[in-house]
């Protein structure tokens, strides 16, 4: 790594409570901003939720994957794109940084749908939000899931509220809670992951993918990761060129999302990021290398559907003039989740 490749910083946020001076609290506030402004990408330490609770999530997820997939299918994901919810089977979400908000919507759907995701995963939101109604496994499937996660969704939430609330102070917002609002914590998505074993040479001849290059659509994401490895930001300073994001045990890695760079006009980086190889792999087939399974869990923070977007007024001046119009949040959400799950031949029917 050269002088000139940026690494991921790390922000400690044992002085972001409510014994710390204003002082302290703006320290870790320019120290988070700093790196978001740079890299888009941020280590969090001290983030309150404890190495105990992440151990518990991960075992969960765990649990969840290892059913047979007659069990998985038990709560599927539901048809189309609008509504994000339950589980997802290897080859049915498509990740790319692709707008589907163009004529060719659907021929360009089935061009980036040639090499599959392979990955499984399972989407979680609040019971408060009836228009992404959670698809929950019966409870006989896996006892205790449903009251575990959703406790551990409000917990992440909490913590999501206290790095947004350093990021409002870091960018001279005058309220800490400018953020909470808007982000109560009902349009916030929880997603277990699961990227089995596959073929390595699958992976380096791009005949599958783990997860391609795209940024967050969201205000802020964050992500607890296993000990694998695989996940990847691109080089801010030479696009095309990724840089890996080891696991740091017990951090968050947190990332800024679109809605957030748009906030800040641009102040803040939406960095684009990808999931491939592992580093390392565990075990052979024969010849053929196996990559390891992998397992990751990440938070997604949104405002509340309704929501317009438009720049703070503390990133506006007369060299930094508003780059970005107003948006609703619910319609930048569906251009992009358009392209990662296809639209039902009825809908599409009438859409045409």
């Amino acid at each position: 790594m050269t002088a000139e490749t940026p690494f991921v910083p790390v922000v400690d946020f044992a002085d972001w409570n409510s014994n710390a001076s204003l002082e302290q609290r703006k320290a870790v506030a320019q120290r988070l901003i700093e790196a978001c402004q740079n890299v888009g990408f941020v280590y969090i330490t001290n983030h309150h939720l404890s190495p105990e609770r992440l151990a518990q999530a991960f075992e969960w997820s765990k649990k969840l994957f290892d059913l047979k997939l007659e069990q998985k299918m038990l709560a599927p994901h539901p048809s189309g794109f609008k509504v994000h919810r339950g589980y997802s089977w290897p080859g049915l979400e498509k990740v790319s940084n692709a707008m589907g908000n163009e004529d060719d919507t659907a021929d360009l759907t089935k061009t980036l749908r040639q090499v599959s995701d392979v990955k499984e995963s399972y989407e979680i939101g609040s019971e408060g939000n009836k228009d992404q109604p959670n698809q929950w496994l019966p409870e006989s499937v896996l006892p205790g899931f449903r009251m575990f996660m959703t406790n551990f969704y409000w917990e992440c939430h909490k913590t999501a509220t206290n790095i947004m609330s350093a990021m409002a102070l870091g960018v001279g917002l005058e309220e800490e809670d400018h953020f909470v609002p808007t982000h109560p914590g009902h349009n916030n998505q929880l997603r277990l992951l699961h990227y089995p074993p596959v073929p390595a040479a699958n992976i380096e001849s791009q005949t599958s993918t783990r997860m391609g290059a795209h940024s967050d659509w969201g205000s802020i994401t964050m992500v607890f990761q296993d000990d694998c490895g695989g996940l990847q930001i691109e080089n801010p300073n030479q696009p095309g060129e990724f840089i890996d994001v080891p696991p740091l045990k017990d951090a968050v890695v947190m990332n800024v999302g679109d809605l957030m760079m748009r906030s800040s006009n641009d102040t803040l980086k939406s960095s684009v990021h990808r999931v491939t190889l592992p580093p390392k792999q565990d075990r052979f087939t024969g010849d053929e290398r196996m990559t390891r399974a992998r397992y990751s869990i990440p938070y997604f923070v949104s405002p509340e559907g309704p929501t317009m977007v438009e720049c703070l007024p503390s990133c506006i001046d007369e060299k930094h003039p508003v780059k970005y119009k107003p948006i609703r949040w619910n319609d930048y959400m569906l251009m992009r989740a358009s392209m990662q799950y296809e639209t039902p031949p009825d809908e599409a029917a009438v859409s045409a």
